[in-house]
Parts: C-alpha cells; sequence; structure tokens
C-alpha cells in the first residue's frame, strides 16, 4: 500500500508543477520502471519511529524521485532501459529532473541539515558507481568498498533521512547500511550476478560472511520491521551455496 501511496503522491508532485507534456511522460515511465516496493521497509521504519502519515508520504515521495534517477543511471549503464526511447537523448535529461525533484520535494519535509547530510551520502554511494563500471575483475575487498557505498551508504543515507527528527535518527544510518549491505549481497546471489558469482569460492564465502553480519546487526535492533527483515537475510545468506 504504501508504494501505491509514493506512487500517486510523485504524480500529484508532476502535475501541480505543470511540466511539459513530454517531460511529464518520461518522468512517469521512469517511475513506473522503478521497484517501489523496496521503499515500503522506510514507511514502516518510519511509522515505527512515530512520524505522523503526511510526514512519511513527503518524505517517501523525495525519496522515490532520488530512487528512481539512481534506477534509470543503472538501467543506462545495463542497456536495461528500454522504457525511454532513445535512450542515449531522453534519459539524461529525466534523470537530471528526478534528481532535482528529489532536493525540492526533500527541502520541503526535512531540516537543511538533514537534507544536507543525506546529499553527501548519496554523492558518496553515487562515487563509487565510477569504480564498479570499470572493474572487469571482482575480488572481495573490490566488492565490500563498491557494496558498502552503492548499498549501504545509500540505505543509511534513505532511512536517516526518512527517520531524522525521531528517536531513532541517531542509529538510522548504521541499520539503513546494515539493511543495504544484506540485502545486496543476497540479491546477487540470488540473481546469479557476475560481480558476485565471478569470485572465487573463498571470496564469495567472505562476502557472505560480511553480509551475514550485518544481516545480525538488525536483529535484536529493536524496530520490529528491521528485525523481520534482519531474520530473512540472515537465513537466505546462511543457506547452502548453489554453484
Amino acid at each position: 500500500m504504501s508504494a501505491g501511496v509514493l506512487f500517486q503522491e510523485a504524480l500529484r508532485t508532476l502535475r501541480r508543477l505543470a511540466l511539459p507534456e513530454e517531460a511529464e511522460r518520461d518522468l512517469v515511465a521512469a517511475l513506473e520502471a522503478t521497484r517501489r516496493e523496496a521503499l515500503q521497509l522506510l514507511w514502516a521504519a518510519a511509522a515505527e519511529a512515530g512520524l505522523a502519515r503526511d510526514a512519511i508520504a513527503r518524505r517517501g515521495t523525495a525519496l522515490l524521485f532520488s530512487y528512481a534517477a539512481g534506477n534509470l543511471a543503472d538501467d543506462l549503464i545495463d542497456g536495461d532501459c528500454d522504457y525511454l526511447t532513445p535512450a542515449v537523448r531522453l534519459a539524461p535529461g529525466a534523470q537530471y529532473l528526478l534528481q532535482n525533484l528529489f532536493v525540492a520535494t526533500a527541502a520541503d519535509a526535512v531540516a537543511p541539515e538533514a537534507l544536507a547530510r543525506c546529499g553527501r551520502e548519496l554523492a558518496l554511494a553515487a562515487a563509487q558507481q565510477q569504480v564498479e563500471v570499470r572493474t572487469t575483475e571482482w575480488t572481495a575487498e573490490r566488492y565490500r568498498t563498491v557494496g558498502e557505498a552503492i548499498a549501504g551508504r545509500q540505505w543509511g543515507a534513505y532511512l536517516a533521512l526518512m527517520t531524522a527528527g525521531t528517536a531513532w535518527e541517531a542509529r538510522a544510518a548504521r541499520l539503513g547500511a546494515c539493511a543495504g549491505i544484506a540485502g545486496h549481497v543476497a540479491e546477487d546471489a540470488r540473481s546469479r550476478d557476475p560481480r558476485f558469482w565471478s569470485m572465487s569460492e573463498a571470496e564469495r564465502a567472505a562476502v557472505r560472511a560480511w553480509a551475514l553480519e550485518a544481516a545480525r546487526e538488525l536483529v535484536g535492533c529493536g524496530m520490529r520491521c528491521l528485525e523481520t527483515l534482519g531474520r530473512a537475510l540472515e537465513s537466505e545468506l546462511s543457506s547452502s551455496e548453489n554453484g
């Protein structure tokens, strides 16, 4: 339900801006291509932290714009942007629009210092994308360095923004990073991603151990939605590796 609420709120935001029809159409396509369900964890965490529904919706909508911008960048890199044609002409402008919508929407939803921290963390996360695209041989050390940024820092920044001003804000960056790291490794293993499966068995074991440590940190953290996620990821990561 929360994913749908955020999508509808994003559409209302676009329509209030009265963008050119072409721009709105491209942004809607990019939003529709984004796996919005991943943001449900952030909604649940903000609710547990005690935020009102309206505040959660405003913050979540801002993060949906950011998440869609990142997803669009990934799709461009991987050659998967089949929803904007020609992608090389349409996608960069759409990504730029989404990034600015994130800033504008978040600025109306959180204190300036919270937005500044989130922006810095997301910039540091995005920087490692430039390392990833140049990597031709993966090692456990390189995998952890990149994964800690593109997954850990990203989700740490998101959870910190969603819980800004609550008692959970101080712990949010670390807990979000744990969720991002554990989920990143589990997804790579599940989807047979080459950056994980091209490593040796020993290196994969080291990466799994790193992700398991992150998952176990969520268990017992005191926030139900994160504990549930931690247990699920711990179970998945602990299962025997299938060649």
